[in-house]
């Protein structure tokens, strides 16, 4: 193991949980602040980069593709929960599970017959196509784009949340909402603009994770438990540990796939050790997961209150 290496898979961890970060957060504002299960939080993640990558093809134009899958993600989310969501605000979970679920089996056929079967791909835009020097290690300046937006992203979430009458109002109506609503605010349009600006961020996401995944149908289920992951073990309901949360599960499983298969036959018989490497590096996170709830329930970083 080359220190060059493990810098580099590094990297692609913080990648990797940028990523995640962009999903989390904005999972983490409707699960945990409006308190709905949103299952189909992924589907806005693959609608988003099919829709980008449809402006991609129209356009060739990364931007016009970064506005139209955020900015179609953003209307879907909003229609998709004056439509058919807000009317299980107070139900039961499995209301909200069952729903969800629909949604997801509804945009995975509906893609595949506006797109067909195939994969779809996205080129990266031609000035971040190459490699950047960063003391010395050559990282591919794609990926850095990622961290940077997603870096971006969160503190523009942070100063929303605590520096803005919106964020106010999201923060106290998630902590009281009757009282907040007797005191003259729309609750509903409130949680219309969580939903919205949830779906804007699984949008964003797809769109950034494109040039460098493939882009098909069911794409979101896998990185919705990636996901859930992230903000179970972060901290539901908190952005602060959503982000934190999201960078040590993306060092986590991305340094444990890579490493873990390598030194594992220094420790067990060669056998057992490719056979268990590869099993024990899928479950890695589930495992850090399960210690984490052990050790604290509420997550690494919760919610304050008080």
């Amino acid at each position: 193991m080359t220190l060059e290496l493990f810098l580099t898979q590094l990297l692609n961890g913080v990648q990797l949980g940028m990523l995640l970060f962009l999903l989390s957060a904005g999972l983490t504002l409707v699960f945990g602040i409006m308190g709905f299960l949103n299952l189909a939080h992924g589907s806005f993640y693959m609608l988003g980069a099919y829709l980008g990558v449809a402006a991609w093809q129209a356009s060739d134009s990364f931007a016009v593709a970064l506005a139209a899958g955020v900015g179609a993600s953003l209307l879907l989310g909003v229609v998709i929960e004056r439509l058919v969501l807000l009317r299980l605000y107070e139900r039961d979970h499995l209301y909200q599970v069952l729903a969800t679920l629909g949604l997801i089996l509804f945009f995975n056929e509906l893609v595949r017959i506006v797109w067909g079967p195939s994969s779809l791909f996205m080129a990266a835009p031609q000035w971040l196509a190459g490699a950047v020097d960063l003391f010395g290690l050559s990282y591919p300046a794609y990926r850095l784009a990622i961290v940077v937006v997603g870096g971006a992203v969160a503190v523009a979430t942070w100063w929303l949340m605590h520096h803005t009458r919106v964020g106010m109002l999201i923060r106290a109506g998630a902590t009281d909402a009757a009282m907040v609503s007797a005191l003259g605010v729309n609750i509903r349009r409130l949680n219309t603009l969580v939903f919205g600006l949830g779906a804007a961020l699984a949008g964003l996401a797809g769109i950034m994770a494109s040039p460098i995944l493939s882009v098909q149908s069911g794409m979101g289920e896998p990185v919705l438990i990636l996901t859930l992951v992230v903000i179970v073990t972060g901290g539901i309901g908190s952005v602060r540990g959503a982000f934190l949360g999201a960078l040590i599960v993306g060092m986590v499983d991305t340094i444990g796939r890579a490493f873990l298969p390598v030194l594992l036959p220094h420790v067990l018989p060669g056998a057992a050790a490719k056979t268990a490497g590869p099993t024990i590096a899928s479950i890695l996170i589930y495992l850090f997961m399960a210690v984490v709830l052990a050790i604290r329930p509420r997550g690494l970083f919760p919610v304050k209150h008080g």
